[in-house]
C-alpha cells in the first residue's frame, strides 16, 4: 500500500533505498530512456537487444539480455511510474523514467507489428502497413512482391482478401509510388505554417488534459490558499482562539506539502512550450525523407489511414493528435459525397468527424 519494494524482480533503471522505496538509478535509467527512443524511432527488438548488451545491461542472473527480456522491458509500465504488486496498481507510485507519450509510441509499434500479416514480415519493409485500406471491402492492403521473367523484383500493396474465395478485385498499388506520394503529402502539410500553428494548439491542449495529477494538485493548492486567507481574515477581525491558531498552522503545513508535491510532479512530467512543439514540427522539414527511419517516423506520427479506390483515387487522413481513431470509409463518403469529387475544407471535418484533415488526390 505504501508502494514499497516487495522482493519481486527489480526493473533495470531503479535501485531500492534504505526505506525500501524505488529510486531512479542515474547510471542505468538514461540507457532505458534511449532503448525506448530507439524502438519508437523504428529500431527492431534485435537492434535494441544488441545495443543494450553493448551497454553491458544484464538480466537478473547477470547474463546478456535476450529479445524476450527486452520486449518485457519495453512493455513494463513501471517506467511511466506505475507501481504494481499482484492486483494492486498505483499510478505515480514509482518515480517515472520516461514520459507517457514515448511509452505509448512504443506500444503502438508493438500493436502495429502484431497486426502485420506474418507472411510478409520477412520481406522488404512496407511502411504503410496497417495504414493502407481497401475502399471496396475495408480490409488492409498488405505487402507483396514477385519476380519478372528478367529477375527484377516488383513490390506492391494488394488487398488482403485478394486470394480468398470471395476475393476482392481491387487492383494492386506499386509500393514505391504510393509510399512516396503519402510521404510527399505529409511533407506538404508540414510546409503549411497555418497547419503547424493549429497542430501546436492541439498538442498544448492535449498536453494540459493528459496529466490529471497536476490540475488536481493545483485545485487543492487553490482551495488551501483560500482557507488560509479566510483564517487570516478571521484573526484580523479579532476571532483568535487556540483552535484557530492550530488550524492555521495545519493549513500552512498542508499548503507547503501541496506546493512540494506540485513541484515534484511538474519536474517529473515534461511540459513542452508552444515554441518547443513548433521547433519539433519544423525539424521534420529538414529531414531526409529518402531515409527509411525518417519515412517510418513521419508516417507513424502524421498519417492515420490511406484509402485506395479502383478509379485511381486515394483519400489520406492525417493525425493532428496522438491516438486518433482510424477513419471508416462511410465517414469519408459522408464528408466527400458519394462521388468523391469534392475536397472538404481543412476545418470542416473538425466539427463532425474524428479526424482533422482530408487530402484527395489522383494518380498522375
Amino acid at each position: 500500500m505504501k508502494c514499497k519494494y516487495n522482493g519481486v524482480g527489480l526493473a533495470v533503471g531503479y535501485y531500492i533505498d534504505d526505506e525500501q522505496y524505488f529510486q531512479i538509478d542515474e547510471t542505468t535509467a538514461p540507457i532505458i530512456c534511449d532503448a525506448f527512443q530507439r524502438y519508437a524511432d523504428g529500431g527492431t527488438i534485435a537492434d535494441v537487444t544488441k545495443w543494450l548488451n553493448n551497454k553491458n545491461v544484464k538480466n537478473k542472473k547477470g547474463n546478456e539480455l535476450k529479445p524476450n527480456a527486452v520486449t518485457a522491458i519495453l512493455k513494463n509500465r513501471i517506467y511511466i511510474g506505475e507501481y504494481k504488486y499482484g492486483e494492486h496498481i498505483v499510478p505515480g507510485g514509482v518515480p517515472a523514467i520516461i514520459d507517457e507519450a514515448l511509452f505509448n509510441r512504443v506500444q503502438e509499434r508493438f500493436e502495429k507489428n502484431r497486426r502485420m500479416p506474418t507472411h510478409f514480415k520477412a520481406e522488404d519493409e512496407y511502411i504503410l502497413t496497417t495504414k493502407l485500406f481497401c475502399c471496396k471491402c475495408g480490409n488492409f492492403l498488405i505487402g507483396k512482391s514477385g519476380k519478372s521473367r528478367t529477375g527484377v523484383v516488383h513490390r506492391y500493396y494488394k488487398c488482403s482478401t485478394a486470394k480468398r474465395k470471395h476475393k476482392c478485385s481491387l487492383k494492386a498499388v506499386k509500393k514505391q509510388w504510393i509510399e512516396d506520394f503519402v510521404v510527399a503529402e505529409a511533407m506538404k502539410m508540414l510546409a503549411d505554417n497555418k497547419v503547424l500553428e493549429k497542430v501546436a494548439d492541439l498538442v498544448l491542449d492535449l498536453q494540459n488534459k493528459g496529466n490529471s495529477v497536476i490540475p488536481l494538485l493545483q485545485q487543492q493548492l487553490k482551495d488551501t490558499e483560500k482557507q488560509v486567507e479566510n483564517m487570516v481574515s478571521a484573526i484580523a477581525q479579532g476571532i483568535i482562539t487556540k483552535s484557530t491558531k492550530q488550524k492555521l498552522d495545519e493549513l500552512e503545513r498542508e499548503k507547503e506539502d501541496i506546493e512540494i508535491k506540485l513541484l515534484q510532479e511538474e519536474m517529473s512530467v515534461k511540459i513542452l512550450t508552444r515554441e518547443q512543439i513548433l521547433f519539433w514540427l519544423h525539424k521534420f522539414r529538414g529531414m531526409d525523407v529518402s531515409q527509411r527511419d525518417v519515412r517510418v517516423r513521419l508516417i507513424d506520427c502524421f498519417v492515420n489511414a490511406v484509402y485506395v479506390y479502383d478509379d485511381g483515387k486515394y483519400v489520406a487522413t492525417l493525425n493532428y493528435k496522438d491516438g486518433a481513431e482510424t477513419v471508416k470509409p462511410e465517414e469519408i463518403a459522408k464528408a466527400f459525397g458519394s462521388t468523391m469529387d469534392t475536397v472538404a475544407p481543412l476545418l470542416k471535418g473538425l466539427k463532425t468527424l474524428r479526424f482533422q484533415a482530408f487530402l484527395l488526390f489522383r494518380k498522375s
